[in-house]
């Protein structure tokens, strides 16, 4: 007999997805901004790497390189931070999205002192990015939502197509699947926009609020289960 796994709170869904949206935005800053390298999507750099190997001028190896090693290192962090947790919802997201954001705070700072003009500027912000990205995947991996990875989209897409027949479209899953594909892609335009038309450092600012906006609301959360 299979036990069917109890519904997410409907809270976290949308902290997850907000944290969707996130990605988009630092994803369109590195790789509109940094040179055509990506810190959250490492599929993505793993293919670029190949092509940059093959001879792709436009794209360098030591970026991708760059961008896998830092998430590497940031899922490594979220690892021990998670063996610490007893938790795989709330009280996780929230100490995982306060390394995070403190991460992001120091990425604006960068882009808005050293900026990406530069090799120094560009390989410290893909760094620092990469470490974000790779300790809020570790985290989201363990709160494990189908669906909400919060950086890949493959999987949702494949799971809205391949699973629509079986459920006959209904459910919150089909739903959630839509929110998430939406966030990325708000949060990709809404970072593309103020990357080509406004400046870095503003771009990973409207990611940062957006971080501080969700942290607020998990240590509220953390507030109303002590009163409780």
């Amino acid at each position: 007999m299979t036990v069917s796994k109890p519904p997410p709170p409907r809270d976290l869904v949308w902290l997850l997805l907000t944290l969707t949206f996130v990605t988009g935005v630092v994803d369109a800053v590195s790789f509109l901004g940094l040179g055509r390298v990506f810190v959250a999507n490492m599929t993505g750099n793993v293919v670029f790497l190949g092509f940059a190997a093959a001879g792709e001028a436009s794209l360098s190896v030591v970026a991708s390189v760059t961008a896998v090693l830092a998430f590497l290192l940031g899922a490594l962090a979220g690892g021990r931070l998670i063996s610490r947790v007893d938790d795989r919802g709330h009280r996780l997201l929230r100490d995982s999205t306060l390394v995070q954001t403190a991460l992001v705070a120091v990425s604006v700072v960068l882009a808005a002192t050293l900026g990406a003009g530069g090799r120094l500027g560009s390989e410290l912000l893909i760094v620092v990015l990469g470490l974000a990205m790779g300790l809020q995947n570790a985290a989201v991996r363990r709160i494990d939502i189908p669906d909400l990875t919060t950086t890949v989209l493959t999987r949702t897409l494949t799971g809205l197509a391949a699973d629509s027949k079986a459920a006959g479209g209904k459910g919150a899953r089909p739903v959630r699947q839509l929110a998430a594909i939406a966030a990325m892609l708000l949060g990709a335009f809404a970072g593309g926009v103020l990357q080509l038309h406004v400046s870095m450092w503003v771009a990973l600012l409207l990611a940062l609020v957006v971080l501080l906006v969700v942290l607020g609301i998990l240590v509220a959360h953390k507030e109303t289960d002590q009163v409780t």
